[in-house]
């Protein structure tokens, strides 16, 4: 029920607003999807221009669902309101997104589902519903919705695309979840339709300058212009005298709502309060508690005839803040009392989390009982929501305990960890502090605060917390100090030289001090093989690196040892140069973390994954990879990572594009601290600035790479480029040093990708027999990598080196060979270079084709390789959180571009157009 109904839509809504939304219903039964959030200030209309839209929907299925801030706590209970009726479509979902809606709505048992997946199977749950007949979801008060439910929805409306699906929030501010939605704000209304109003509200006289004072003061706020004058006497409306406006507008309608409350009946008034404790409106236990407080169903007949509340099958209150003033209004020891009752009243089998929410807050002071409810309960929100429905059962659960241990635990900070609410496990740790700790309670709290920084971002404050965590612990847990290491050694990597504290040689000469085990497992393997590297050099660490890759590689290993170990894994393989085994413990962690829906790891570990396939060569593939990292950031809301679109830039030789990312990276890298981005940028810079030929630059961007202190890997990687822009440049003390950095690292490593790079560089500085011998090497060397790039830069070093040896013929060779895997590759830059080199032989050579503007987006080149794979548009949809009806929009797009009409002419059509995947 509204306290608006009755008054002429007209007034409240104003014809621009009601003109906007009649658009949207319009586009929605066009096949368009759209998403709107309508905000404002409490009483402006929202709600009545939400029942307007919902009244004039002709031709669409309404969906309907209003926060409730009792139930903020409670796990997807909006988001199960909303999609009840559409339950019975749930098994034409794929299986991973049925489980996922089933456990967060409680229907079924099962591993707490991704955010994300419950998002995707809400999206495709309203695809589904909408092949049958346009749907328009209104989601009122969303400001007081679950957040679980919020994220799933807002997830939904930004992933909208060929479905008729509208989505329309009403909210007083708009929210983190939805963000990026369009927004339509609504202000007060305009002094004519404010007085057309307030004389519709009111019957009786109405002096004037009482009349321009109310519209002055509410602003035009349309709950405002009808609520504030019921209180008002007639002669405070006739006689010219107006009420104080100078408490906040929302407190004086509320304050109005008060007095109103205050002219009922005591029991009248407990009755009401009772009712708005219990969010889900259920007459039949409220009825149940009332009579626990002796309260009779007279007690509803003075609220019901004044229209403050309606007692039917459901209670409902004339507006969400007439529900806020009847609880505040109540006393303490009354709030306490309606809690005690609906407790009591609340079935504990059938609903038991409900049960323990309102037995908490019937709860004067600590109950030890209350609390182990509470952490029961959040075992189950743990296992339908995840951490974040956890969070808040844990943190009430440790205010009611008086065990001063119970109350340090840090369950909830770590259950706000998991959900990445990062600020509020400070502020509980900031809690945690003034309780008595324990030695180990005292690291575990440095540890969670070192686990912030690192993974908010914050990359130059989290190596010396983390060093200290790991130093308390190992006296106290020997396997947990372990783990706190490799976090720290993994934090001063990304640090890098912008680390504050807490260097990687600090951590890694602290980790070699820990006592050896007889049998060491996975975990304790990796540190000490990455201890090695940094304490005693390549050459000592080389077989306990291999030792560590082997073990890690070879172990059964269950999703999560994959997801805790394989990125320490992915650091053991790569400081020995040992690129098989990196992309075969990258694609594993990918498929776990697709399996798992860990959407917050799954876009780094793509960029790192990016990065090798990147290097060999395999531009469509990574440009699918970082369309599928960007779109997964997009949905999360975490910032998209430039790594891999960079290094891509700067292989394909597009300076345009290449160069401002480049910037743009060192200079976001040097706010946050991550110092192994900027170590990043200036090695691909050196490759860009090499395949221009423009040596110097290329000789500055690596040397700044290499001269890293705290880089294992990208540091190596640059002085190939090094020592090629420093003998193109003159500086052969430069490339000599650099040579022989890099010829440690790669005889210690002993594959055929760090053999071949240094048997290359090696030749640079050589000459006569033992030169060509060296080039030779490194293309036999590099013929045996996935690196196909490196091979191609190989051939056309050598051709360069033969050409100035006057071997014209010998040299064409190599320079077409170079040219024809340059073109075939899409490194324009070095196809160029290579062009020049031929064209001085006296070969001639056309230039490359112009770009097609046919040429696949980002996102389209991810469907086809999916498409190619074999997957099905619902398939594919899951993985690129779109609908199935969408995937197919885009299919249909990149068959015009390709010229065919059918997947099965797809495999073909990319193999005669590869270029439109490569460019």
């Amino acid at each position: 029920m509204s306290s608006l109904e009755g008054a002429p839509v007209e007034l409240i809504n104003r014809f621009s607003e009601r003109e906007l939304l009649t658009g949207f219903l319009a586009a929605v039964r066009a096949g368009e999807g759209r998403a709107l959030v309508l905000s404002g200030d409490a009483g402006l209309g929202k709600t009545a221009l939400l029942d307007d839209m919902a009244a004039n929907a002709l031709g669409l299925r309404v969906l309907r669902v209003s926060g409730m801030q009792s139930e903020m706590e409670l796990a997807f209970a909006g988001l199960h309101q909303l999609c009840g009726p559409l339950l019975d479509r749930v098994e034409a979902l794929p299986t991973p997104q049925q489980l996922a809606l089933q456990t967060a709505f409680g229907l079924a048992e099962g591993p707490p589902p991704a955010r994300f997946m419950v998002g995707m199977a809400v999206l495709s749950l309203l695809s589904e519903a909408s092949r049958e007949q346009p749907l328009l979801c209104v989601v009122d008060d969303m400001h007081w919705l679950d957040r679980a439910s919020a994220q799933a929805l807002g997830f939904v409306a930004r992933r909208l695309g060929a479905d008729p699906i509208g989505i329309v929030f009403g909210a007083r501010t708009p929210t983190d979840e939805v963000a990026g939605v369009r927004e339509l704000r609504l202000g007060g209304l305009a002094d004519q339709h404010a007085h057309e109003l307030l004389s519709f509200a009111l019957t009786g006289p109405l002096d004037t300058r009482v009349r321009d004072q109310i519209v002055a003061e509410t602003r035009g706020n349309p709950l405002a212009l009808l609520e504030l004058p019921r209180t008002m006497s007639r002669e405070e409306l006739a006689g010219g005298f107006g009420f104080p406006g100078t408490a906040p507008l929302t407190g004086r309608i509320e304050d109005s709502f008060a007095r109103q409350l205050d002219a009922l009946p005591d029991d009248t008034r407990l009755l009401i309060c009772l009712a708005s404790a219990e969010p889900s409106g259920e007459a039949k236990l409220i009825w149940r508690a009332a009579s626990l407080l002796g309260i009779s169903h007279v007690a509803a007949r003075p609220a019901t005839e004044v229209g403050l509340a309606d007692f039917g099958q459901r209670i409902s209150f004339r507006h969400p803040l007439l529900r806020r003033a009847a609880y505040q209004s109540a006393t303490a020891e009354q709030r306490r009392a309606v809690h005690r009752a609906l407790a009591e009243s609340t079935d504990p089998d059938t609903d038991p989390d409900r049960r323990a929410w309102h037995r908490a807050q019937a709860t004067d002071g600590t109950d030890e009982e209350a609390a182990a409810d509470l952490e029961r309960s959040a075992s189950r929100a743990h296992a339908r929501g995840g951490p974040n429905a956890a969070a808040a059962f844990l943190e009430q659960a440790a205010a009611l305990t008086v065990d001063p241990a119970r109350r340090a635990d840090h369950a909830a900070a770590h259950a706000h960890m998991s959900a990445g609410s990062y600020d509020r496990v400070l502020e509980l740790l900031a809690i945690v502090r003034a309780e008595p700790l324990t030695e180990l309670q005292s690291a575990r709290a440095d540890l969670l605060r070192g686990n912030v920084a690192f993974a908010s971002g914050l990359g130059s404050d989290g190596p010396p917390l983390l060093l200290k965590a790991a130093k308390q612990l190992e006296p106290l847990d020997l396997d947990l100090a372990r783990e706190t290491y490799l976090n720290a050694w993994m934090a001063a990597m990304f640090a890098g030289d912008l680390a504050v504290g807490g260097s990687l040689a600090d951590v890694s000469r602290a980790a070699r001090g820990l006592p050896v085990s007889a049998q060491p497992d996975e975990a304790e393997l990796v540190l000490d093989a990455l201890a090695r590297i940094i304490v005693d050099g390549p050459a000592a660490a080389a077989l306990v690196l291999r030792r560590a890759v082997s073990a890690i590689v070879d172990a059964s290993l269950t999703p999560e040892q994959v997801l805790r170990w394989g990125w320490f894994a992915h650091a053991a393989a790569v400081g020995n140069w040992d690129f098989t085994n990196w992309r075969f413990l990258l694609e594993r962690e990918v498929k776990v973390l697709r399996t798992a829906g860990a959407f917050d790891l799954l876009p780094i570990v793509l960029a790192a994954l990016g990065t090798v396939t990147t290097w060999s060569g395999e531009f469509a593939a990574s440009t699918a990879m970082f369309a599928e990292a960007e779109t997964i950031c997009e949905v999360t809301g975490a910032p998209a990572d430039a790594i891999g679109p960079t290094m891509l830039a700067c292989l394909r030789g597009d300076e345009e594009k290449a160069v401002p990312l480049i910037h743009s990276m060192i200079a976001a890298a040097e706010v946050t601290g991550q110092g192994m981005s900027v170590t990043y940028a200036n090695w691909v810079a050196a490759v860009l600035y090499n395949s221009l030929g423009r040596y110097s630059e290329a000789l500055a961007a690596a040397v700044a790479s290499s001269e890293s202190s705290s880089d294992l890997f990208i540091a190596l990687w640059s002085l190939p480029e090094l020592v090629e822009a420093a003998t193109r440049t003159g500086d052969i003390p430069a490339a000599e040093a650099a040579l022989a950095r890099l010829a440690e690292s790669t005889t210690a490593g002993g594959t055929d990708v760090g053999l071949g790079l240094e048997a290359r560089s090696r030749a640079l500085l050589s000459s006569g027999d033992v030169a060509e011998r060296l080039y030779l090497e490194a293309i036999d060397r590099l013929g045996r990598t996935p690196l196909r790039p490196e091979l191609g830069r190989a051939h056309l070093l050598y051709g360069e080196w033969l050409r100035r040896d006057n071997r014209r013929v010998d040299a064409r060779h190599q320079l077409k060979t170079a040219h024809e895997m340059f073109v075939d590759l899409g490194m324009r830059a070095f196809a160029e270079r290579a062009r020049r080199e031929l064209l001085a032989t006296g070969e001639r050579v056309r230039q490359s084709a112009a770009e097609s503007e046919n040429t696949l987006t980002a996102q389209e080149t991810l469907i086809v390789q999916l498409a190619s794979d074999g997957l099905t548009n619902p398939e594919i949809g899951a993985q690129m959180f779109l609908s199935a009806r969408t995937v197919e929009w885009h299919l249909r797009k990149v068959f015009g571009k390709l010229g065919i009409t059918s997947r099965r002419q797809l495999a073909a059509a990319l193999h005669q157009n590869g270029d439109l995947l490569n460019r």
